[in-house]
């Protein structure tokens, strides 16, 4: 119960601050990072064809700016992205095109791959 309420407080004092879950692993040669708009993860998404779960263990890495996000999706050779804030900021960036953008529900997600 203890650690359930500890990341309760951390996510309540991560509300407003313009943060994401951001979590990179390497795969062989290849770097993943996953990134969710911090309110998103948990949340199980409907909308699309089928339910989309943020899960903790896909994207809960390390709470960040958006600004620090960005920088690891520039290291990276596959991302995955969830979530408004962060959709928007690589699309601000340029490196993702807004017709490659996907909704589920009202949620934006976006993948890079670099070959």
């Amino acid at each position: 119960m203890r650690g359930v309420r500890r990341k309760i407080q951390h996510r309540d004092r991560l509300k407003g601050m313009n943060e994401v879950y951001l979590r990179s692993t390497r795969h062989g040669k290849d770097t993943l990072v996953a990134v969710c708009d911090y309110e998103l993860l948990g949340r199980t998404l409907e909308g699309g064809k089928v339910p989309f779960k943020v899960s903790e263990g896909f994207y809960g890495g390390v709470p960040s700016a958006v600004e620090e996000a960005i920088e690891a999706m520039r290291r990276a050779t596959i991302c995955n992205l969830v979530g408004k804030r962060i959709v928007e900021a690589a699309i601000r960036c340029k490196m993702v095109h807004e017709k490659a953008v996907i909704y589920l529900g009202d949620v934006p997600h976006a993948q890079i791959v670099r070959l």
